[in-house]
């Protein structure tokens, strides 16, 4: 596991690197601009190579791999608002050394560039702002940015593309769309969530010699490694029978949207429960029963809109004694009776939920049910639900899903921001999943989602974690349907059937 850095943390490794390591920044500059140079050298070994180079350390990681690549007799030009003389510090040392050592310099001072001014590179090395940016990108370097973006090359950012605040991922206005973006030490928040994710490409976290006690503690966001994830995984024991890998029971369906009921199972069978029960309107029994022939369906007394009626909570109370975990939501709609029931059963329930889909819109302005809760906890919101439960716009939940995931969290409550990069926030930690592809952008996919949650719940896992390997698994299981189906046709039934795949992966990876 290793931690993602804002860009207070990442300088604040660097100084602490400096002053208590014996390192200098000149060595740590030369570091990275070699592994830049190393991974230009890998990806493009032939063609001109042309470096856009800030007058900051950014600029100073260029300048490095410009010499580097120059000395491996790559044709480079750096393109640069200073000439080498005028730049200050070590990153001016390491431009005076380029040019020295035979590299072109092309000083172009505060001009605009025209869009097809890197043409005809076969690669453009992004070295202008890196952790120091935030804010609207300024004239002219949005024309340059502008030129990198059309040039047609393999684009690589040194640490950050320029134009992402490294922070929180928020772009404003134009950045640097990369193909490769080498980040040193430790990913930097803003490359692995969105909207700044779309424009990192693939991220190479590059090691040049900041100890890992340095980079990152507790509170700061999480990437989990395969291993963390496999030595999550439930085993069934040698003796295990269908009442000890776990019972899940599940709340769920309408007559509007049984699917939804039905892929909540799908999801929970699939992630090893050994006991499934679906409990929906009486109307849906049969069309569940269809759908699902090893999970047991059971009929609740129903509204004339096909939802559950007010007077099921005590029975539900009832039934869920015999189970090891609920899930609760998906389908139900918020019809009066089935938003009286939801949060009857939220505030209720001793044991561990999963709170999904309408189960949460039945709480928007009953929250503290949730947060007052004991028994472990996981909601499952996407942006919209998460905008309702906290009274603001989804809008501002996208622009910091770090922040706003971790609004309703606590030792036992986690929250699963779902989403492009699935935000997972419990015990005051955060995991931020990697994995997943736009295939799962499909109606239903979240619903198997909480069926694999409560079903990692049900086999013994905490909250936070079982939030944290469903995530992982799920967006996984989308990645093997997709290379197998494509984005385009991946539908949520397909979801549960790749999930062998996935959890086989992480035995198979070392």
């Amino acid at each position: 596991m290793i931690y993602a850095l804002d860009a207070m943390r990442a300088r604040r490794a660097e100084e602490r690197a400096v002053a208590e390591h014996g390192l200098d920044v000149e060595t740590l500059m030369q570091r990275a601009g070699t592994v830049i140079a190393e991974e230009v050298g890998c990806r493009a070994p032939y063609g001109s190579i042309t470096v856009v180079a800030g007058a900051g350390n950014n600029g100073g990681d260029g300048w490095v791999a410009a010499r580097e690549l120059a000395g491996r007799g790559r044709s480079v030009t750096v393109v640069t608002a200073e000439p080498p003389e005028a730049i200050e510090g070590v990153a001016g040392d390491a431009a005076r050394s380029a040019a020295g050592a035979g590299v072109d310099v092309q000083v172009v001072g505060t001009e605009t560039l025209a869009t097809d001014a890197f043409i005809g590179s076969a690669v453009v090395i992004d070295a202008l702002f890196g952790i120091g940016f935030s804010g609207p990108m300024r004239e002219p370097y949005d024309t340059w940015i502008d030129a990198i973006d059309a040039s047609g090359a393999l684009v690589v950012s040194a640490d950050v593309p320029s134009g992402i605040d490294a922070s929180t991922g928020a772009v404003s206005g134009r950045a640097v769309r990369a193909d490769v973006t080498v980040t040193f030490s430790a990913p930097k928040v803003g490359t692995i969530v969105y909207p700044g994710a779309e424009f990192a490409g693939e991220l190479v976290v590059a090691d040049i010699g900041i100890p890992m006690g340095l980079l990152g503690g507790a509170g700061d966001p999480e990437v989990w490694d395969v291993g963390e994830y496999r030595s999550h995984v439930p085993r069934p024991a040698p003796d295990a029978h269908k009442n000890t890998r776990g019972r899940v029971l599940i709340v769920a369906g309408s007559g509007a949207f049984p699917g939804a009921a039905a892929l909540t199972a799908m999801g929970a069978q699939r992630m090893g429960a050994g006991y499934v029960t679906v409990a929906a309107p009486q109307s849906v029994v049969a069309v569940l029963q269809t759908k699902l022939t090893s999970a047991i369906v059971m009929g609740l007394p129903e509204n004339p809109s096909q939802t559950v009626a007010e007077g099921v909570t005590d029975a539900i109370l009832d039934i869920a004694q015999d189970f090891d975990a609920v899930v609760l939501g998906p389908g139900m709609t918020v019809a009066h009776g089935a938003v009286d029931v939801a949060r009857a059963l939220v505030g209720s329930l001793a044991m561990p939920l999963v709170l999904d889909a309408d189960g949460l819109n039945a709480l928007v302005d009953s929250i503290d049910v949730v947060t007052g809760r004991s028994a472990p906890t996981v909601i499952t919101p996407h942006p919209g639900e998460l905008a309702r439960l906290l009274d603001v716009t989804p809008a501002s939940v996208q622009s910091d899903r770090l922040s706003y995931g971790r609004e309703l969290s606590g030792e036992q409550l986690a929250c699963v921001l779902k989403g492009a990069h699935t935000v997972v926030s419990g015990k005051g930690r955060q995991v931020v999943t990697l994995a997943g592809n736009p295939g799962l952008a499909t109606a239903g996919t979240g619903d198997v989602l909480a069926g694999m949650i409560g079903a990692l719940l049900a086999q013994g896992l905490e909250s936070f974690e079982a939030g944290a390997l469903g995530a992982y698994l799920h967006a996984r299981a989308g990645d093997h349907a997709a290379a197998k189906l494509t984005t385009l046709s991946v539908v949520a039934e397909d979801v549960p059937g790749f999930l062998p795949a996935a959890i086989r992966e992480l035995d198979e990876t070392v």
